[in-house]
């Protein structure tokens, strides 16, 4: 076998910089955000200009949000990670309390679900933000007793409880989507922790014992999940609780290898419910084909890589649990989005991270990957490289020089 040649070596230098978590996390950030700006005014517009708006409403509504989140993003991946630790117990009261308004005259229900709060101005969905409350949460309270969590009580108290009460109350507003990337996010703390297996066995049948109920006596839950084990015998006809399901997966098999091209959709001309939403994986496949969901599940494969390669490289017990949780959670509803829209799933009702249309999630996602991009830049090494390397700034008045000269 030939040895490397010098450039084989550079990139695998490259590959193996203390910098490549950030630059990899942020790059996969950015093209997932572009990807969802450009994905939901295409499958939006239609539906805009039958409810007699401008066909570009719901894009310029997102990319309100994408330009809130963004600054949000900035401003905490530069946050030192002592900071976003003390943050954790304020962050997570404030998200329960918030959450606790929806059962308030300020609470608004959609879809069936009771998980809005309308304040002057704007709304926002509190449940979002637990979500990367109880990440920093676990983080600190995990690393704090992480030489004990070879013991029960230290390894499920008070983490288990804590954690058990957030996603109880976000069910108590039927949201059971937002629970199910909840329950994902503590267990991917709990892991990356070093809790031992056995120990997830009581918590995992708390979880069931509590959602079997919900799931038994909502007709429409129950409906859903008839509907996905025997869609013929649930929905005989052209319509039903498998009307959704259906048509995603029509609009997939429409796309083949190379998609109808961007803006063609048949299924966005109202016959896709929620196709911006929910189902905006299934316009990918139907608009850019097999190779436009290759390209979405690739862009999550370099986040989840990223992250794991934090959670292999940093020093800090905190930024690894943290980390774990934050992985758990947007990798995970990523992968129950795409289940559900190629129907190996129950329709469920998540979005998909940084692309589907929504403001509350697309913010706290971008959060999310903020602490993260944060948790990168103190990697060892990571900030020493980055202090080296001069900023966009400076190298483009450079470039501009030279061009003068």
């Amino acid at each position: 076998m030939p040895p490397p040649t010098s450039s084989t070596r550079s990139a695998l230098g490259q590959w193996n910089s203390a910098v490549t978590s950030y630059y990899v996390l942020a790059g996969a950030t950015a093209l997932l955000l572009v990807l969802g700006l450009v994905m939901v005014l295409s499958s939006s517009s239609v539906d805009s200009l039958a409810a007699g708006k401008s066909p570009y409403s719901q894009v310029v509504s997102q990319a309100k949000f994408a330009l809130i989140g963004a600054p949000i993003l900035l401003v905490l991946a530069r946050t030192p990670v002592r900071r976003l630790k003390a943050a954790a117990w304020p962050v997570l009261t404030v998200a329960l309390v918030l959450q606790g308004l929806v059962f308030t005259p300020l609470g608004a229900s959609q879809g069936g679900n009771r998980n809005w709060v309308r304040l002057p101005g704007f709304q926002v969905q509190p449940s979002e933000i637990i979500k990367l409350a109880l990440a920093l949460w676990l983080g600190a309270v995990l690393a704090r007793r992480l030489p004990l969590l070879h013991e029960w009580r230290h390894a499920l108290v008070p983490a288990v409880p804590v954690a058990a009460g957030a996603i109880g109350i976000v069910l108590l507003g039927h949201d059971l989507g937002t629970a199910i990337v909840l329950f994902l996010l503590v267990f991917g703390a709990l892991w990356v922790s070093g809790v031992k297996l056995h120990m997830f066995v009581a918590p995992v049948v708390a979880v069931v014992a509590v959602t079997l109920p919900l799931v038994m006596f909502s007709g429409n839950r129950s409906g859903r999940i008839k509907a996905w084990l025997d869609p013929a015998a649930a929905d005989p006809g052209s319509q039903g609780v498998t009307y959704q399901s259906k048509h995603g997966i029509w609009a997939l098999g429409t796309g083949g290898w190379g998609g109808l091209g961007l803006g063609q959709s048949r299924e966005k001309w109202s016959y896709l419910p929620e196709a911006h939403n929910d189902f905006v994986f299934a316009i990918i496949g139907e608009e850019l084909g097999l190779l436009g969901t290759l390209l979405v599940l690739v862009l999550f494969g370099l986040l989840a890589f990223a992250m794991v390669r934090i959670i292999r490289r940093h020093d800090d017990a905190f930024a690894r649990i943290t980390t774990g949780a934050i992985l758990c959670w947007v990798i995970g509803q990523a992968f129950v989005n795409i289940a559900v829209v190629i129907g190996l799933l129950p329709v469920i009702g998540v979005p998909l991270p940084l692309v589907s249309a929504g403001g509350s999630a697309l913010i706290m996602t971008m959060a999310a990957l903020g602490v993260v991009l944060a948790f990168a830049r103190s990697e060892p090494g990571a900030a020493e490289a980055l202090a080296a390397r001069p900023s966009v700034f400076r190298r483009s008045l450079a470039v501009l020089g030279r061009a003068r000269g």
